[in-house]
């Protein structure tokens, strides 16, 4: 059986990273120490994001939510959002971007 082995990085320090690219899914790594954010946008495709470490802050269309590790958030097509870690703590997520962005017609 062949299969695909994928990395991705461990830390603190803040890292914005592609594991996965393929026709199907897209798959992103994040890592946000204390008090940075990812800059607010607009989601490309079905997003979900895992939460594996830390507390994130998500706003949603102009409204604040937090969740911590241990949860998935499905956001749909083309919702605006900002993520920020808010706390003293890291916050660490992975992105599952299905179908891929390009299917929509987008880069990511």
């Amino acid at each position: 059986m062949a299969i695909k082995v994928y990395q991705f990085k461990m830390g603190t320090e803040k890292c914005l990273e592609q594991i996965v690219n393929v026709d199907m899914v897209q798959i992103n790594h994040i890592i946000l120490p204390p008090q940075e954010k990812v800059p607010e946008h607009y989601s490309n495709s079905n997003v979900f994001l895992i939460i594996t470490k830390g507390t994130m802050t998500i706003t949603i269309e102009g409204e604040p939510h937090e969740y911590p590790q241990g949860h998935i958030l499905a956001i749909p097509y083309h919702q605006r959002m900002l993520i920020e870690n808010k706390t003293k703590e890291t916050l660490e997520f992975f992105v599952v971007k299905a179908p891929h962005p390009e299917k929509y017609g987008t880069k990511s």
